[in-house]
């Protein structure tokens, strides 16, 4: 069984419609982070319930919901305030029906098991506290999402995984990032994808948001 694991698109619209077609017909799944940063809020997520995307909710998400960006920079700040604002009553309430975590043919969820939103997981762990991540939820595949940077981490029978973000990479690669899951032999694949990023940018200056969070794209960080 051959899935595909999107994370954090932030509202790129152009970037989630290369990868969904890059992505053909498989299942997807996405843990987190569906809006901020960029002015598609609306768009995306509408796309993302057209494809039935099974989807966990992100520190961004939370935010808009709540309405709380004190843990967040100005300009993460600001597009959170934008996009409380300008999203639909429906898709706010999408949001508000994610759950913080799946666990079922695999366990996904934004941060990490013990701090659903907000731990980032790097792949220099220590692979005793990776350990107790799988302890924790009995599962044998994890994936995780938030640095918005892709690495894959065999233990033993066990896999830990980031699918990279397909809205705004920070990895130096500037194409939208994702992964391909097979269940059966617990492997991964990450994916890079090429989308138009000068229209995001664009996007991102009309809508009256910081321009360096359409200029950072151009340099995925």
């Amino acid at each position: 069984m051959r899935v595909a694991v999107i994370a954090d698109i932030h509202s790129n619209l152009p970037a989630l419609e290369a990868v969904l077609e890059d992505i053909g017909e498989a299942r997807i799944y996405s843990n987190g982070d569906l809006v901020g940063y960029n002015p598609y809020s609306n768009e995306v997520i509408e796309l993302v319930k057209k494809h039935n995307v099974i989807c966990t909710l992100g520190n961004h998400d939370y935010a808009v919901l709540t309405g709380d960006t004190a843990w967040f920079n100005p300009t993460a700040a600001k597009a959170l305030k934008w996009t409380r604002e300008n999203l639909s009553k429906e898709n706010m309430e999408f949001l508000a029906s994610l759950p913080f975590f799946y666990s079922t043919e695999f366990y996904m969820v934004h941060g990490s098991p013990r701090n659903h939103l907000d731990e980032y997981v790097t792949d220099d762990y220590p692979a005793e506290v990776l350990g107790e991540f799988f302890d924790q939820i009995g599962r044998a595949v994890i994936c995780l999402a938030h640095t918005h940077v892709p690495f894959v981490k065999g233990l033993g029978k066990r896999l830990l995984f980031n699918s990279g973000s397909v809205g705004q990479p920070r990895d130096l690669d500037a194409r939208a990032s994702y992964a391909v899951l097979d269940l059966e032999q617990r492997r991964v694949e990450i994916k890079r994808v090429k989308y138009d990023i000068e229209m995001v940018v664009e996007a991102v200056i009309d809508a009256g948001l910081p321009s360096i969070l359409g200029y950072r794209l151009r340099e995925g960080k």
